[in-house]
């Protein structure tokens, strides 16, 4: 644990609840100070909170991501405080769930403008101090749904792929620069988290996460390595890496099979109860990391860098190759001694 005179600094957004809560304690285990960035006060308290008591050192910034120069003094605040930045995390999100046709043009804005313009803002916000300092981590917390949309989720899979072409832009500018920050896209799976019931939801029935259900502290343990390691990305769980490998390897096959499995596995049995949604403005109330799925939730995931599985998938193929040519040789030569 870093001692208190030099503790970096990392701000995380999305941070009052679910996922990004999950990382703000995270960095909180490991003596950071935290910036927490949510709309929701309350939770942020809370958040504070907890940050404090494992042993972090929080800073309330409640801000609207959408609202970028908000964002901006929210981080100026950090820095006034602390005088540094060494991470900049960005989780906040909002959805909304139902076929295209049923979504206005108003809520695909909404979204677009917290959860991928959102994540602009932040990197933008914290690039400047970190150009300047040449150092420094950013970290999009992503998903398997910016490789493979699927059905009822356009909007959000519209905005997680918007987040994945930024950073690769992103990423090449600052490799021509020399930069030495790092910068990686975090490709989560489902998590038991608020959003399924915050989501602004247009069916009658309650939705859920399709296919495997992961605790959210997943998140927080991704999020720690892509700051520590800086790979470019990593895949975290199971569902999410055959998520993306299928979207590789079989796209039309997985479009078929999503428009009948990713459809009926997103709608429960139960009764949609249209409550309030945090499309527009945050639920009151103090919840905080987890959702209504702790049953299903495995609680560890396999977090994987995929440069790991090319070099390995490159090394196989080399051996199969080299395995070929030593049989055609051998091949060669005995055809030699029969001439």
């Amino acid at each position: 644990m870093a001692t208190s005179h030099e503790r970096p600094v990392a701000i995380v957004t999305g941070a009052g609840a679910g996922a990004g809560r999950c990382i703000a304690e995270r960095f909180a285990r490991e003596g950071w100070r935290v910036g927490l960035i949510s709309r929701g006060e309350a939770r942020l308290h809370d958040a504070a909170a907890e940050v404090e008591a494992l042993g972090g050192e929080p800073l309330v910034l409640p801000c609207d991501v959408a609202d970028c120069a908000a964002v901006f003094r929210a981080r100026d605040a950090a820095l006034a405080k602390w005088g540094r930045l060494d991470a900049w995390v960005n989780a906040a999100m909002v959805t909304v769930v139902g076929p295209v046709w049923r979504v206005t043009a108003e809520e695909y804005r909404q979204v677009t403008e917290v959860t991928y313009l959102g994540c602009v803002h932040g990197t933008l916000a914290a690039l400047e101090p970190m150009l300047a300092a040449d150092r420094g981590a950013i970290v999009q917390v992503g998903s398997a749904l910016a490789y493979r949309a699927i059905p009822l989720q356009s909007a959000y899979c519209a905005a997680k792929f918007a987040i994945r072409g930024f950073t690769d832009s992103l990423r090449s500018e600052l490799i021509h620069r020399k930069s030495k920050i790092s910068v990686t896209m975090l490709q989560m799976p489902g998590m038991n988290t608020p959003q399924f019931d915050w989501a602004r939801n247009k069916l009658a029935d309650e939705y859920q996460p399709v296919g495997a259900v992961y605790d959210p502290s997943v998140a927080g343990e991704a999020a720690w390595r892509a700051v520590r390691d800086g790979p470019r990305e990593l895949w975290v769980g199971r569902s999410a890496i055959e998520a993306i490998a299928g979207q590789m390897l079989a796209p039309r096959a997985l479009d078929r099979y999503m428009a009948h499995s990713a459809w009926e596995g997103q709608i429960t049995d139960q009764p949609n109860p249209h409550g309030p949604d945090n499309l527009m403005a945050p639920v009151a109330g103090h919840q905080s990391e987890r959702g209504r799925f702790g049953a299903r939730a495995k609680p560890r995931a396999a977090i994987v860098d995929p440069a790991r599985l090319r070099m390995a998938g490159a090394m196989a193929a080399a051996g199969v190759v080299g395995a070929a040519m030593l049989g055609m040789r051998a091949l060669d030569r005995k055809a030699a001694r029969a001439a």
